[in-house]
C-alpha cells in the first residue's frame, strides 16, 4: 500500500496566512482557497472588498489545479492558443489563478485566489504555497 502527504489544519491555515498578508501588502480584496488533492474545500477566506463571486472563482480555479496536477493558467494558454476543446473539458475553472502544492513529486492540494489581475491572482497563490514547500 502507498502512503502519501496530506494537507492538515496547521498547513492550511499558513497557507491561508501567507497568501492573505501578501494580498494585504498589495491592497489586494482577493478570495483564498485551500483544496486537497481531490479538489475537496479545505479552506476559504475573503478578504474585505473582495466581490462575493470570488470565492466561488478561487474555488474553483484550486480545484482545477489540483485534479489537474498543473497550474490553472496552463489550460487558458491552451485554450487562447487555439486547443478550444479544451473548453469542454471536464475542468472547473481554466483560468490563471490556481497554483498545485506540490511535496516531493507528489501533488497533495492547490491554491486557487480571485479577486484582482490573473497574475496577481498567481502572485497570492504562489506565496500560499511556498509558506508549505
Amino acid at each position: 500500500m502507498h502512503t502519501k502527504p496530506v494537507l492538515t489544519v496547521e498547513e492550511t491555515t499558513r497557507i491561508l496566512e501567507a497568501a492573505r498578508a501578501e494580498a494585504e501588502r498589495n491592497k489586494w480584496p482577493v478570495a483564498i482557497a485551500v483544496v486537497d488533492d481531490g479538489g475537496h474545500l479545505l479552506g476559504l477566506l475573503r478578504l474585505d472588498g473582495s466581490a462575493p463571486i470570488s470565492s466561488e472563482t478561487a474555488t474553483a480555479k484550486a480545484r482545477t489545479s489540483a485534479v489537474g496536477r498543473r497550474e490553472s493558467r496552463l489550460y487558458e494558454e491552451m485554450i487562447n492558443n487555439g486547443r478550444t476543446a479544451f473548453l469542454s473539458a471536464p475542468l472547473v475553472a481554466t483560468l490563471e489563478g490556481g497554483i498545485p502544492v506540490i511535496v516531493g513529486e507528489q501533488v497533495v492540494g492547490a491554491v486557487g485566489v480571485s479577486g484582482v489581475k490573473p497574475g496577481e491572482d498567481a502572485q497570492v497563490a504562489r506565496a500560499g504555497v511556498q509558506a508549505v514547500v
